[in-house]
């Protein structure tokens, strides 16, 4: 959604913890907090934000107001460069084939 490569796995994930029904992923992962900590917001205020923004634009409209060009740059850097190994691992754990 947007430029922010993990938000639309952390807002399923989020919406899926909050109403009971994540099964066996895990929320707030170490990625999850990894990436929301380089946007410089923390899970409970990604939390708060679910609950009032319920659509895809809408929670990517907040993180817009929320977290800067190059906050999002930076997380999807160490998504990308740092976390490329783990990413390949979810990929291959979850069926998809790259």
């Amino acid at each position: 959604m947007g430029d922010a490569l993990w938000l639309a796995r952390v807002y399923d994930k989020a919406r899926a913890a909050a109403a009971g029904t994540i099964y066996d992923y895990i929320y707030p992962c170490p990625m999850d907090r990894g990436v929301m900590e380089r946007w410089g917001i923390t899970p409970d205020e990604f939390d708060a934000a679910i609950r009032s923004h319920t659509t895809d634009e809408a929670i990517r409209a907040w993180l817009a107001q929320r977290a800067p060009a190059d906050r999002i740059r930076a997380a999807n850097d160490w998504l990308l460069n740092e976390k490329q190994e783990n990413l390949d691992r979810q990929d291959a754990e979850e069926g998809v084939t790259v």
